[in-house]
């Protein structure tokens, strides 16, 4: 009888096996692919290209941005916001990558939760270094993946 448990046993892992590398490799592909979406948001924002920033954001006006206490909704209210920021001097995200952690809700959605940091100021000598906590909700649409919401706050530390 103990034979057979065993023989059982092991027959169920053996069928479990494919799907479970399946499911770790559909983990991974949805992790670079929300890596790269927030990757190509950074750098447009970093290039002050506002149109390459419209296309990570999904178009909806539940498109969400939660910033300084406020929220923001609409794509489009939300680049109108941005581009406010961009008229200073220095205006620059430096997200710390490797402190980046991808929490995965499902197959078609992903939060990619970094710490930041923004520099911004009215002259390129002068300008202050804030640190921000940034959770941006990434969705998988027929399009490829976009932001859907950005949460950010003061990051206060451990």
């Amino acid at each position: 009888m103990r034979r057979l448990f065993s023989t059982l046993a092991l027959a169920a892992l053996l069928a479990a096996a494919p799907h479970a590398l399946q499911t770790t490799r559909a983990r991974a592909a949805t992790a670079d692919d929300v890596r790269a979406t927030y990757e190509r948001f950074a750098a447009a924002q970093n290039a002050h290209d506002l149109d390459r920033v419209r296309e990570v954001l999904l178009d909806s006006p539940q498109f969400l941005w939660v910033s300084d206490g406020r929220s923001v909704w609409g794509r489009e209210a939300t680049l109108t916001r941005m581009s406010a920021f961009q008229n200073n001097a220095v205006w620059r995200v430096v997200p710390a990558l490797d402190r980046a952690t991808v929490v995965e809700v499902d197959a078609g959605a992903a939060y990619y939760h970094l710490p930041l940091v923004l520099e911004l100021g009215a002259t390129k000598d002068k300008f202050d270094r804030l640190k921000f906590l940034v959770s941006a909700l990434c969705v998988k649409t027929p399009q490829g993946w976009r932001i859907a919401a950005l949460f950010t706050t003061e990051d206060k530390g451990e």
